[in-house]
């Protein structure tokens, strides 16, 4: 799953974090239990002085042989149980309030009183459980893990936002970028090395495809125009080489393929120019067009056809479709849109035609799976097997439709009908 830039390295953050504070409280709890065994030894090694200073002064003391309420005995022992060094060891205490065993420190040294007799001290002191220690301990951490969590995502998120804000000012202007429009890529303001290398580069290349299209366009230009001449020469080189009776019929049948092949170069070459002519801006005049007067005169230019192929119109008009747009380009549009739905259709030879105030509808007939949308307006792709097509009637239309600014074209597939529709914008 992708994520965004932002959150994609907090997700290393989150168990880094939880790994890094899981070794500190580890270390932070032997710590503060070594304090507190080391406050508590200390405790009773200064309880042990006081008490049998106490004994020399009081010799009752060394009667207590019992825990009471100072919590220490004071037992008489042999000379071979005698040892007066510190002994410090944890016990667990049954304690009758809590009916449960409670972990005590108890000291443990021998001593000689008043009396020469050898006795031994013992000192105990309750402690903290361990256990609730180490659950106190661990809700604290808990809580102090989420705490730190959410303080560093809020963090994160403002140092990333603002530390990747010139990035995504470049991201956005690349996303908005179209070859061909001319857009300028805004200088972004950055201290950040990467970022300032980041929009050189992008300029760099943008300025490139800029270049190498004006290239293109210009060399499809040229070559459409020189292009015309010859093949409207050979064309009428051919006509009069038809005109000749006493040809062979198979010789006369070739010439005339050739002379067929050398129309389709003209339609192409036409074609290629006129998108050149649409991608250089030379069609920017707008007036108010009535696409349903366009439209009924381009399909009485195109009646011939559609009796020859036998085709049912259906006509039907609810409004007038006007709109600003350049004349000329209305009449092509609306051409190459009926010429689709001619030359594409099959045996249930249907053209509908839907025109109101808002839209504009052509379907037919056709292939019996829908067309993908993102390839049909591409230059020079087929949708069939039409012998005629040379693949650039949509994509003149696109063209047509993106520079004008003033409609939506879109594709569906209803009803086993391929259907195109202009909307305004």
């Amino acid at each position: 799953m992708k994520v965004s830039l932002k959150n994609y390295s907090f997700r290393y953050l989150v168990p880094l974090l939880f790994v890094v504070m899981g070794i500190w409280a580890f270390l932070f709890y032997k710590t503060i239990v070594d304090e507190v065994y080391d406050n508590i030894d200390d405790g009773l090694k200064n309880q042990k002085i006081e008490i049998i200073r106490e004994a020399y002064v009081d010799p009752n003391i060394t009667k207590v042989n019992e825990f009471g309420v100072n919590q220490f005995r004071i037992l008489k022992v042999s000379d071979d149980d005698y040892d007066e060094s510190n002994h410090l060891t944890t016990e667990m205490v049954f304690m009758p309030y809590d009916g449960e065993n409670e972990p005590y420190r108890v000291l443990r040294t021998g001593f000689h009183g008043v009396d020469k007799e050898k006795y031994i001290l013992e000192i105990r002191t309750s402690m903290m459980e361990e256990d609730d220690m180490i659950f106190n301990l661990s809700i604290s951490l808990i809580v102090l893990y989420i705490l730190i969590l959410l303080s560093a995502l809020v963090i994160h998120q403002v140092v990333i936002r603002k530390a990747l804000k010139p990035f995504y000012a470049i991201l956005d202007q690349i996303k908005q970028y179209r070859l061909g429009k001319n857009t300028q890529i805004q200088s972004v303001k950055s201290n950040v090395i990467e970022f300032a290398s980041l929009e050189e580069e992008v300029i760099e290349m943008i300025d490139r495809n800029e270049e190498m299209y004006q290239q293109q366009k210009l060399f499809i230009e040229n070559a459409s125009h020189e292009l015309q001449t010859p093949l409207a020469v050979t064309i009428n080189e051919l006509d009069l080489v038809l005109e000749n009776t006493d040809m062979p019929e198979k010789e006369y049948l070739k010439i005339t393929a050739a002379k067929d092949a050398l129309w389709r170069m003209v339609h192409l070459n036409k074609s290629l120019l006129m998108l050149s002519r649409i991608d250089n801006h030379q069609y920017k005049m707008t007036d108010e067009v009535n696409f349903t007067e366009v439209l009924q005169n381009e399909l009485e230019t195109l009646s011939s056809i559609i009796e020859e192929k036998q085709l049912y119109v259906q006509f039907e008009k609810k409004g007038d479709f006007i709109v600003k747009f350049h004349p000329e380009m209305a009449r092509v549009l609306l051409s190459n849109l009926l010429r689709n739905a001619i030359k594409h259709n099959n045996e249930e030879k249907k053209l509908l035609i839907l025109i109101d105030t808002t839209e504009l509808k052509i379907a037919n007939s056709g292939s019996h799976i829908p067309l993908n949308p993102k390839l049909i307006y591409e230059r020079f792709y087929k949708q069939g097997t039409a012998k005629n097509s040379n693949g650039l009637g949509l994509s003149i239309v696109k063209s047509i439709v993106e520079k004008q600014n003033a409609i939506a074209l879109s594709y569906s597939f209803l009803n086993n009908l391929h259907e195109f529709k202009i909307t305004k914008k």
